[in-house]
C-alpha cells in the first residue's frame, strides 16, 4: 500500500519539531572497513572481477576443504560504524540533538570517529571493535574483532561520562536508543542497571521512547535471548518501547517466543510482528526484510512495499538508516505508516547515495518515489 501522500502531509505539519527534539545513542562502535572480494585479478589497484553474490563466495570456500585457498578483498572505504553512530549519525543530519555513548576510542579517540564524536558531544568508553564488511549484491558478509568492545560496562559508562552528566542527558532524551545487545556481553547487565538504578530516579517525560536493536542475535544462546526480551519488556513501566528487526532477528525472536516461522509476505510479516509485540507486551515492534517492512502496535498492524536499487553504493548501515527514519517519525508524532514510509525512504535513500538524509531530502525523494 502507498502512504506517500499522508507521510508528506505528516511532515509538513510535524517536521520541524525535529530540532526541539534530543537523543541518547550507544553504546558500540566499530571502524567499518567496507571491502569488495576479488574474483578475477586482471591488473593492479581495482583492475579485477568481484565477486557478487554471497552464493559464489561460499562455492569458493567449499572448495578449499581438505586443501587451502586465497581470498583478497579491495577496500571500498574506511568509515565510522556501529548499530550505534551510525543510527546517530542518521539522526544528526535531520537536525536532531544527539548525545552519543561508546566505543570511539580510549585513551583518544580514533581518527574516523573525530568529527562525529564532536558533533555529538560523545563520551568514549573503550576502543571500537573493527568489522571488515564484505559487500554482495544480494547483502553482506560481516566480520567483527569485538575485543575492543568488552569494556562496555555500567560503570565504564558512569565513570567516563560522569553521573551526573548521564542522568541528565537521559531525562532530557526525546529518544534512548541501546543498540547492539549481540555484540555487547555486558549490554544485559547495563540494562538492568539502568531499570534499577537510573529511571526511576528521572522526572517523568512524556512520549519517552526507548529504542532496542538486537543486531543478529544468531551466536547468542536462546536462553540469552529470552533473558534480554524479558528485561526489555520493563522498559514500558519509563517510557513507550519499540524494538526493530530484520526478517531474521525476527524469526529468531519469534521462534524463542514458542512460535512457528511465517513467510515474509505482508499477511506474514503483519502477524509476526502483532504477535511478538503482544507477548512483549511493549507498544511498537517494526520487522524490516529487504524488500519490505511492517509494523505493530496495540490498535493495528501495516505494511508497506520496499524499495530496490540495482546498484547499491552501500549497503552496509541501511538496517541503521531505516531505524532512524521509524523512530524520528514515533517521536514526531506520525502515524504507523507514515512512521514505515520515513523509514524505507530513510534506508533507500542512503543505499542509493551513501549519505546520510535531511528530512528535505527525504521530502524530495518520497515526492519522486516510483
Amino acid at each position: 500500500m502507498n502512504f506517500n501522500k499522508g507521510t508528506l502531509e505528516e511532515l509538513e505539519c510535524k517536521g520541524n519539531a525535529i530540532s526541539s527534539k534530543n537523543a541518547v545513542v550507544g553504546f558500540d562502535g566499530f571502524v567499518d572497513k567496507i571491502m569488495t572480494v576479488v574474483d578475477k585479478r586482471l591488473g593492479p589497484g581495482d583492475n579485477f572481477t568481484a565477486i557478487n553474490r554471497i552464493c559464489e563466495l561460499g562455492t569458493r570456500i567449499s572448495g578449499a576443504a581438505g586443501k587451502s585457498t586465497n581470498i583478497e578483498v579491495y577496500p571500498k572505504t574506511e568509515k565510522i560504524g556501529g548499530n550505534g553512530p551510525i543510527m546517530a549519525n542518521a539522526l544528526l543530519t535531520t537536525g536532531m540533538h544527539v548525545k552519543y555513548l561508546g566505543a570511539l576510542g580510549k585513551p583518544s579517540i580514533h581518527p574516523v570517529f573525530k568529527e562525529f564524536a564532536k558533533r555529538t558531544d560523545a563520551v568514549s568508553v573503550s576502543e571500537p571493535g573493527v568489522t571488515l564488511a564484505l559487500e554482495f549484491s544480494d547483502g553482506k558478509i560481516m566480520i567483527n574483532d569485538t575485543s575492543g568492545i568488552e569494556n562496555i560496562t555500567y560503570f565504564n559508562i558512569l565513570d567516563n561520562a560522569g553521573e551526573g552528566a548521564f542522568y541528565d542527558a537521559l531525562s532530557r532524551a526525546n529518544l534512548i536508543s541501546l543498540l547492539n545487545w549481540t555484540m555487547i556481553p555486558n549490554m544485559t547487565a547495563i540494562f538492568v542497571a539502568l531499570l534499577e538504578n537510573v529511571l526511576p530516579n528521572l522526572p517523568p517525560h512524556n512520549g519517552r521512547l526507548f529504542f532496542f536493536d538486537l543486531s543478529d542475535p544468531q551466536k547468542r544462546p536462546d536462553g540469552d535471548l529470552k533473558v534480554v526480551l524479558s528485561t526489555i519488556t520493563r522498559f514500558r513501566s519509563h517510557g513507550n518501547v519499540c524494538l526493530g528487526l530484520n526478517y531474521k532477528e525476527a524469526q529468531q525472536v519469534f521462534k524463542v517466543l514458542g512460535h512457528k516461522t511465517l513467510k515474509s509476505d505482508a499477511m506474514g510479516l503483519k502477524k509476526m510482528a502483532t504477535l511478538i509485540r503482544q507477548d512483549l507486551e511493549i507498544q511498537y515492534v517494526v520487522i524490516h526484510p529487504l524488500e519490505s517492512a511492517a509494523c505493530a502496535t496495540k490498535d493495528d498492524s501495516w505494511w508497506i512495499q520496499g524499495t530496490y536499487t540495482n546498484e547499491p553504493k552501500i549497503t552496509t548501515g541501511a538496517g541503521d538508516h531505516f531505524n532512524a527514519g521509524f523512530t524520528i517519525g514515533l517521536i514526531l508524532g506520525l502515524s504507523p505508516p507514515a512512521c514505515l514510509t520515513l523509514a524505507v525512504a530513510f534506508s533507500s535513500y542512503y543505499v542509493s547515495t551513501a549519505k546520510s538524509p535531511s528530512l528535505f531530502d527525504i521530502d524530495n525523494f518520497i515526492r519522486n518515489w516510483n
